[in-house]
């Protein structure tokens, strides 16, 4: 039931990292605050396709 997912930064749109989330729990999409290397700073990462 664990897939890969993408997380994108949404300030640049870089995808920066990949991680793994269980569907049946987490059916939504996941919003991380995460480290963007280009700006330097934590940002919001989204999920993405």
């Amino acid at each position: 039931m664990r897939e890969k997912i993408t997380l994108a930064c949404t300030e640049t749109g870089d995808r920066n990292y990949i991680t793994k989330k269980n569907k049946r729990n987490n059916p939504d999409r996941i919003e991380m605050m995460k480290y963007s290397p280009r700006l330097r700073k934590h940002t919001l990462h989204r999920e993405t396709k």
